[in-house]
């Protein structure tokens, strides 16, 4: 079985085919949704040494349609969380990459190699920002920093998204849109923000930081309030607390 420090290395090393000089891009159907030369050189050599590690074990990532699901293990990969950030030299970009066995996350890391910020779990164990343990904060809602966005592939959901949000910050302190959902995610569960909102995302862009929330004393659910699939798009959710996260379902609820 690989152990973190294993993984920690693998993905410092395919932070390499990311922090690069030069990159292309190109659009997978819409302006809107780009891959870059970069992501799919660190998901290739994820891929390759996870394997690897782990021989035998499937993989869910965002690039190439490569979905190969195995009954014990499959690695959940984002090679590049905040494409877009990237892509304009914006820090708020991540390696993402969480272990699956069965129905939960096990093991997670989630690399932001512009800020030199490393978050790791492994269940059970708590949550590290480059090997310090971390925790949610305990502010209240009147007190919290909602990270939200709106829904970029979905505009029609906009309008009600934009609802939300609005609500929400009148009985919150603030609101924060970085444009990468799990640096956000693990910024609140190091205590930077509170609360999280997003109408629909896909696995690779929460799952390895939904361990690294836990793990952190945090808490997640769908829009609906049921436990996040790991294996399908979703709506999230995310607090520091069960009763800031209740009080931010009722908002979504009354919109939705």
């Amino acid at each position: 079985m690989i152990q973190i420090q294993q993984l920690i290395a693998i993905v410092k090393e395919a932070s390499k085919r990311m922090i690069v000089d030069h990159f292309s891009v190109m659009e997978k159907g819409g302006c809107e949704n780009i891959v870059t030369s970069s992501d799919l050189a660190v998901q290739h050599y994820l891929c390759e040494r996870l394997s690897e590690e782990l021989p035998g074990c499937g993989f869910l990532c965002e690039e190439e349609d490569q979905w190969t699901v195995a009954p014990t293990y499959t690695w959940i990969i984002d090679p590049i969380d905040g494409t877009a950030n990237y892509s304009r030299g914006i820090q708020h970009c991540a390696i993402c990459v969480g272990l699956r066995e069965g129905d939960q996350m096990i093991m997670s890391v989630v690399y932001l190699p512009r800020t030199n910020e490393l978050f790791h779990a492994e269940r059970g164990k708590g949550a590290f920002l480059n090997g310090q343990p971390i925790h949610v904060s305990q502010r209240t809602f009147q007190q919290s920093i909602l990270c939200t966005a709106l829904a970029v592939y979905h505009k029609e959901f906009a309008p009600c998204c934009a609802n939300i949000i609005l609500d929400t910050f009148m009985q919150c302190n603030d609101i924060r849109r970085f444009g990468a959902a799990a640096p956000e995610l693990c910024y609140l569960a190091m205590g930077r923000c509170e609360l999280y909102f997003e109408y629909q995302l896909s696995p690779w862009d929460f799952a390895a930081a939904s361990l690294i929330v836990e793990e952190a004393g945090g808490h997640l659910c769908t829009l609906d309030g049921s436990p996040i699939p790991l294996d399908r798009p979703s709506g999230i959710l995310a607090a520091n607390n069960p009763d800031n996260l209740t009080q931010l379902q009722s908002i979504v609820q009354r919109h939705l």
